[in-house]
């Protein structure tokens, strides 16, 4: 019998732990339904999640070449932006990683960490030129890493606006009806993309899309429709889930002060604090979902070939199996084994960037505005109705002392 919980729900998001300890209970895999991919398994210990992120000959991405998080109901040019490295199974995931690694290297990311600083800084100072209180979500925490990943991939400042607007689009993606919402934003995305390659090919430039087009003309095997959902998945993943990174571990600082000046008394500690930030935050809290390939056990749980099943990486992270005391928020935590960036082929090409962009969002801001505290009681925060990331609707801040 399938499980029924509300992976969207505010109660979910508030309290992921006592959520998913309930899974937990009812064992290591539960049947579920989950918004807009349908009925699905869920993992619910860190085991189970580890071996489905892991195992990609029996977990696998796709069947026959369909996706399994598509839908019939979606439109077939969604199939441009799902036809990513995030999406594919051997071989053609390394065949694409190779081609992003290939240009990462050129333009090292540890290099940007100076920009990357400067933008916090600057995004730090101007936070309340509108007035206070100001809404940390929007004019800090997705404002910085757009700029950084605009910059990294060579989009000019004035498209900026631009993809604000599209990004506000996915993140209302709720359920099937916001899913419909959001098409005309991604076509949009799509022709505005073809365009930035198009001028790439002829003119060269510099960032990661032309790097991307420097690696495909000298040989690199990737076809149109891969590259425009290559910058894509680039895009939208180093902007999104590093956005509510930083609200999410700003908002637990300002919910408790005593944090926050632990941290800001050495801020040589900021890099331990991310990583606790990233397993209790988990702001990615599902993989996407794959196909069994074969009939299989898995924590005890008989699955069947062509079931589907999600990986739950928030699980994972407040397993008690695996963490002391897992549903604390313990900022000097060693060891810290959460897998919010992933395991296996598909770990997260851009951890070390998120990394950064955490830290110097955190520094740049309680540098700056040392009193910083929340404008409205910690229980009024409310959280966007998004399944599978936790990412804070309003973080509404105030200067302070």
């Amino acid at each position: 019998m399938a499980w029924q919980v509300d992976f969207t729900s505010e109660a979910f998001f508030r309290d992921p732990a006592a959520g998913i300890a309930s899974l937990r209970a009812s064992g290591p895999v539960v049947a579920t339904r989950f918004p807009i991919i349908g009925k699905v398994w869920v993992t619910t210990t860190y085991e189970t999640t580890a071996r489905v992120l892991k195992d990609s000959t029996i977990f696998t991405l796709r069947r026959d070449g369909a996706l399994a998080g598509l839908r019939w109901w979606m439109p077939k040019f969604v199939a441009t932006f799902a036809n990513n490295m995030l999406t594919m199974d051997e071989p053609d995931h390394t065949r694409l990683r190779a081609i992003v690694d290939e240009a990462f290297r050129r333009r090292a990311v540890l290099d940007m960490e100076p920009r990357v600083r400067a933008i916090a800084d600057a995004l730090a100072g101007a936070l309340f030129l509108d007035g206070s209180p100001a809404d940390l979500v929007e004019r800090y925490a997705r404002m910085l890493p757009l700029s950084v990943i605009c910059e990294l991939l060579g989009l000019p400042p004035e498209d900026r606006p631009k993809f604000i607007a599209w990004a506000n689009t996915m993140a209302h993606l709720t359920n099937a009806f916001g899913f419909l919402r959001m098409i005309r934003g991604l076509m949009r995305m799509r022709r505005y993309l073809e365009e930035r390659l198009r001028l790439a090919r002829l003119h060269g430039g510099e960032g990661l899309i032309a790097e991307l087009v420097r690696v495909e003309q000298e040989g690199g095997r990737i076809s149109a429709s891969e590259m425009v959902s290559m910058v894509f998945l680039l895009l939208g993943a180093g902007t999104e889930t590093t956005t509510h990174l930083i609200s999410g571990s700003v908002y637990e600082l300002l919910k408790n002060p005593a944090r926050r000046d632990w941290l800001a008394a050495d801020w040589s500690r900021a890099g331990l604090a991310i990583e606790e930030f990233l397993r209790f935050v988990s702001p990615v809290q599902f993989s996407k979902p794959r196909f069994v390939r074969r009939d299989v056990e898995l924590g005890g749980v008989r699955l069947r070939q062509g079931d589907r099943i999600m990986a739950m990486i928030a699980a994972a992270n407040l397993d008690p199996g695996a963490h002391e005391r897992a549903t604390e928020l313990d900022l000097s935590r060693r060891p810290n084994r959460h897998i919010s960036f992933g395991t296996g082929v598909h770990f997260c090409l851009g951890h070390q960037l998120a990394r950064i962009e955490a830290v110097c969002a955190l520094q740049a801001l309680f540098t700056r505005w040392p009193g910083l505290r929340l404008a409205v009681e910690p229980g009024q925060v409310r959280w966007r109705r998004r399944p599978g990331l936790r990412a804070i609707e309003r973080l509404p801040v105030s200067a302070g002392a």
